[in-house]
């Protein structure tokens, strides 16, 4: 299934995608003074940032949208997702695959490219797929990202993972729970930053 599954995504076009463009502030940001201190920071992709549900990586949240009906709910957070699979770090894969307006649900396949580091001779990055699930009622919604995937070094030595395999504490972290494994570490760093931005963008949706 594995090299099933590898040797569909070899087939797939190659993007030329500089940085994650998610990571690209709308406006330019003020350069502020270094300041030295002693908190770790990291310490947001530590223990526990990963959660587990029976067995699988589930990142979750419910946001809040007061006085907003399950169907404004539903079509504000359905637009805003159709926006986002076709970014500039998406493929043309992905898309929503299933939307329910009597149900007020919907689900989106996203397959793109996570980029870890963009400098002059050096572009390292993955191909990730995830799956948005969201269920909307009056007054919030209720969001998955789950079933993470990844195809990496797929020019040289193509590696697939699972996030259940490669992200988890098990996986990416030291036994002491205080530090990121090089390699793991940085998909995890990575995959958390995009999870923040996805759910954050929603919640701002519904703020308006």
């Amino acid at each position: 299934m594995k090299k099933l599954l590898i040797s569909m995504l070899m087939c797939l076009p190659i993007m030329a995608a500089a940085q994650n463009d998610w990571e690209i502030p709308d406006e330019p940001q003020p350069v502020t003074p270094t300041v030295t201190n002693t908190v770790n920071p990291n310490a947001k992709y530590l223990a526990g940032a990963v959660p587990v549900v029976n067995g699988k990586v589930v990142f979750e949240t419910q946001i809040a949208a007061p006085g907003k009906s399950a169907t404004d709910i539903y079509r504000a957070l359905l637009s805003l997702t159709e926006r986002m699979t076709k970014g500039g770090n998406q493929f043309e894969q992905s898309c929503v695959v299933m939307q329910n307006e009597e149900k007020h649900e919907f689900v989106a396949d996203f397959l793109e490219w996570l980029v870890f580091t963009d400098k002059a001779l050096v572009l390292d990055r993955t191909r990730m797929r995830y799956y948005l699930m969201v269920n909307c009622e009056d007054g919030a919604a209720h969001v998955k990202m789950t079933r993470i995937t990844y195809l990496y070094e797929e020019q040289r030595d193509p590696q697939h993972y699972t996030a259940e395999e490669w992200i988890t504490d098990k996986y990416a972290l030291n036994k002491k729970q205080d530090k990121l494994y090089r390699i793991p570490g940085k998909f995890r760093r990575k995959t958390i930053d995009r999870k923040d931005f996805i759910f954050s963008k929603f919640e701002e949706e519904l703020n308006k």
